[in-house]
């Protein structure tokens, strides 16, 4: 580990906060899901529906980030500054809580309210990803 150059060293300790963050939100959701649906029989079952029912979708591009950010910290393309810093600004992006609106912005609002360990995880997340860059000229003359 001590060989990592910094920017897998990153890659590899957001994707672990990640993981826990995301572990903390399926098992709010479980709980929540259980509360109005009964019980989920096993493992296998609960698995089925994270995959496939529509209660569980919101954490989905979640997932996705993950699986983007250990694909990069397993190729030579994190040398990339770019995409190294695209990835940053999504994941920055996505973990942007909103009171208003629908989608996972609302879903992860919520969560911070309801579950003490997902503002917690929440905040060791916003640590590693740093402070938001400032705007490209570009990004700056569109708003």
């Amino acid at each position: 580990m001590a060989s990592q150059n910094p920017q897998t060293r990153l890659l590899n300790e957001l994707s672990q906060a990640l993981l826990r963050l995301h572990k903390a939100l399926l098992d709010s959701e479980r709980l929540s899901y259980e509360r109005v649906h009964g019980r989920i029989a096993s493992n296998g079952a609960f698995l089925q529906l994270v995959l496939g029912d529509s209660w569980f979708a919101w954490l989905r591009p979640l997932s996705y980030s993950i699986t983007r950010l250990d694909e990069l910290a397993e190729t030579d393309r994190i040398s990339s500054s770019a995409e190294l810093t695209d990835l940053l600004v999504s994941v920055r992006t996505l973990l942007r809580p909103a009171e208003e609106g629908e989608g996972f912005g609302r879903h992860y609002y919520d969560a911070l309210q309801r579950v003490p360990e997902v503002g917690l995880i929440h905040a060791e997340v916003k640590l590693l990803l740093g402070p938001r860059p400032a705007p490209t000229r570009r990004e700056h003359d569109e708003h």
